[in-house]
């Protein structure tokens, strides 16, 4: 497949396409990436499938918001550095807005009952259909061997077994170690390994300047936070520290904001949760969870400080990661620990298949239904991501 030159110029056409995905990617990180691979790879082929998977492999090894940082990296690659912002900008903004509105103005009984609702249940069953398209593909093309099929099912079931904070990582770093072990040889022969270009490169000047401004607000805030006070540097360094330690999705960083926002006192537990229920309902990615609490705790400005917060580590730290795999992503044993890496990163998707995506997705057989027609209207009839989604709205209000 051929894929599309990247242009400095495209900034317009990055934010029209994420901004469509942005009200309509429902379903959590894990279906976003899948949206992300039907759109951009299949449809638009802005990028190859290797070169796809490799993006998605590295943000498995940096912390923060993962499906985010995808998209910044395909906002990026199409429209360089504006392109990135606006791809941010417009697949965070529908889910920021809508929390938000959740925060100032919503009772916790109408948050949560928005969750129960037949509309929302239909498009958590079309995350179903978009995740299991997105897995069996990538499974296909990255898992397709014995030895990587192998990894895969290994890193599904270990992940599904110890469900701890760390062992997303942990599995990417010995999945890459074994990769670079049983896959040197193959890589070795062909450095390229029949792979197209990947994603637009990042210059030395800007990794550097992103990790120096990384460090710097880490340090900054945090030690803001305890000497200085004050509602700005304690809340941005909780957001900022949240986003610069969460491994392993959006889910995993409930427990975190749990941690300051209540037992810091800053609301009640049922508030939390209430919120916490609405961002699972909502498109977009979960880390706008911040902009409720930031919502409930500050207004306007709380959310808008929370937002920024709790995403720039996101933004700088894949930033850097581009740069440093654009330079080393020719060397045999680094594209042979990603061979075993992209296998992980199946099973990874596997296991959020299984739960939360198929758990809270299908519960009967008219879920199974309307999850069963949208995997029909997505990988057969070859619809768009976003018509499947309001199919699976309109399903959902019909039947759920």
């Amino acid at each position: 497949m051929s894929t599309s030159s990247p242009s400095p110029t495209r900034p317009g056409e990055v934010a029209a396409r994420f901004g469509l995905l942005g009200l309509a990617s429902f379903g959590g990180p894990t279906a976003h990436l899948g949206y992300f691979r039907e759109e951009f790879v299949h449809r638009r082929a802005w990028l190859g499938d290797p070169a796809y998977a490799d993006v998605v492999a590295l943000s498995q090894f940096l912390p923060g918001a993962g499906s985010s940082q995808v998209g910044m990296a395909l906002g990026y690659h199409r429209g360089g550095w504006l392109g990135m912002l606006a791809a941010w900008l417009t697949f965070t903004l529908p889910s920021a807005l809508i929390l938000l509105i959740f925060g100032l103005a919503l009772a916790d009984a109408d948050a949560a009952a928005v969750a129960e609702a037949g509309w929302v249940q239909g498009l958590l069953a079309v995350a179903v259909a978009v995740v299991f398209h997105a897995v069996a593909g990538m499974a296909r093309t990255l898992a397709d061997t014995p030895r990587t099929a192998t990894i895969a099912v290994a890193a599904a079931l270990t992940v599904l077994s110890v469900p701890a904070q760390f062992t997303h990582l942990a599995i990417i770093l010995a999945a890459g170690a074994l990769g670079a072990l049983l896959f040197r040889k193959h890589d070795d022969a062909d450095p390229e390994n029949g792979r197209p270009d990947g994603v637009r490169p990042v210059s030395g000047r800007a990794a550097a300047l992103a990790l120096s401004l990384f460090v710097v607000l880490l340090v900054g805030l945090w030690v803001g936070a305890r000497t200085v006070g004050g509602y700005v540097f304690t809340r941005a360094a909780a957001y900022f520290e949240t986003g610069s330690l969460v491994f392993g999705g959006g889910h995993v960083v409930m427990p975190l904001l749990q941690n300051y926002a209540v037992e810091g006192e800053w609301m009640s537990q049922e508030t939390f949760l209430a919120g916490y229920s609405a961002a699972q309902a909502v498109p977009g990615p979960m880390f706008t969870f911040a902009t409720y609490l930031g919502a409930v705790d500050g207004g306007v400005a709380g959310a808008l400080l929370a937002t920024v917060a709790i995403f720039s580590p996101s933004a700088l730290l894949m930033v850097a990661g581009l740069h440093f795999w654009g330079r080393w992503r020719h060397l045999p044993w680094l594209r042979a620990a990603f061979t075993g890496v992209n296998a992980a990163v199946v099973g990874l998707l596997l296991a959020a298949f299984w739960d939360p995506v198929l758990a809270h997705g299908v519960t009967g057989v008219a879920s199974l239904t309307v999850a069963a027609l949208c995997w029909l209207l997505l990988a057969m009839w070859k619809l768009p991501a976003w018509a499947v989604a309001l199919f699976g709205a309109a399903a959902g209000f019909l039947l759920l």
